[in-house]
């Protein structure tokens, strides 16, 4: 049975981020995303400066609700009063993102057999299509290096992702960042459909047709623009809570 933390004053805004944080994981089940109890999704507690809230380990992304969440520090350690277990090891490479690029509050780390097929090949992500154009030009790489327990990685991580939004581990898995919920969310969503979409157009075995370079910027640049217009990303990540009360709205507990 998941437990959960004894009942204890928080502000509003560290339960509305406990709240979305559980709809991420839940949405992550819904989707496929999940690696049993493995990987994390992480987002920074509003207003407590080196204080992040984590799944408990141990249990599956479906089963995640806002008071199991745990509550730790840049290390990895528990400095609420919840009963389950962190997996310390699995913070390296949120921690390193969490601090040292402050407009990323929440980090979304995925090992989806798209995204390590895509990670393993030499080319990464290709311009094959309007989704993967997305990712064009504002995607990081970082070299394998063994399973992330290295503090001293940390760096080299940060340096890989830069000011991305995105970050292919080769050989490993996916990476996004996000101001808000929403906007990691959906950067994992369509970082991960680009690549299900590269794995399905490889397996076909017949010539691909890459966009041209000129034509990938101009799509890019489009993008970006588009990404100016925070209304879009809101609208987006309300439809997916929506998802999330349909599926089980015990989330929010």
């Amino acid at each position: 049975m998941l437990e959960t933390s004894k009942a204890a004053p928080m502000s509003e805004a560290e339960y509305q981020t406990r709240v979305e944080l559980a709809a991420c994981y839940r949405l992550a089940a819904h989707y496929r995303m999940t690696d049993l109890i493995y990987t994390h999704i992480t987002a920074r507690v509003p207003d407590e400066p080196g204080r992040f809230l984590i799944n408990p380990y141990g249990y599956l992304w479906e089963e995640i609700t806002a008071s199991s969440l745990v509550k730790i520090d840049v290390d990895g350690n528990k400095v609420d009063d919840n009963p389950n277990r962190v997996n310390p090891a699995g913070f390296t490479i949120h921690s390193a993102v969490h601090m040292n690029r402050h407009d990323a509050a929440w980090v979304m780390h995925t090992h989806t057999r798209a995204g390590v097929a895509v990670a393993s090949l030499e080319d990464g992500l290709m311009p094959l299509n309007q989704i993967a154009l997305q990712f064009h030009g504002r995607t990081g790489y970082h070299d394998y290096e063994g399973i992330a327990l290295d503090l001293d990685e940390r760096s080299r991580i940060v340096e890989s992702l830069g000011s991305y939004p995105a970050l292919i581990l080769r050989n490993h898995g996916l990476l996004t960042v996000g101001a808000t919920a929403g906007e990691m969310f959906s950067n994992m969503f369509y970082l991960n459909r680009a690549c299900e979409i590269q794995e399905s157009t490889l397996a076909m075995g017949r010539p691909v047709l890459e966009v041209p370079e000129e034509t990938a910027n101009h799509v890019t640049r489009q993008y970006d623009s588009m990404a100016n217009d925070d209304g879009d990303l809101e609208l987006e990540w309300n439809s997916q809570m929506r998802i999330a009360d349909r599926l089980d709205p015990g989330f929010r507990d």
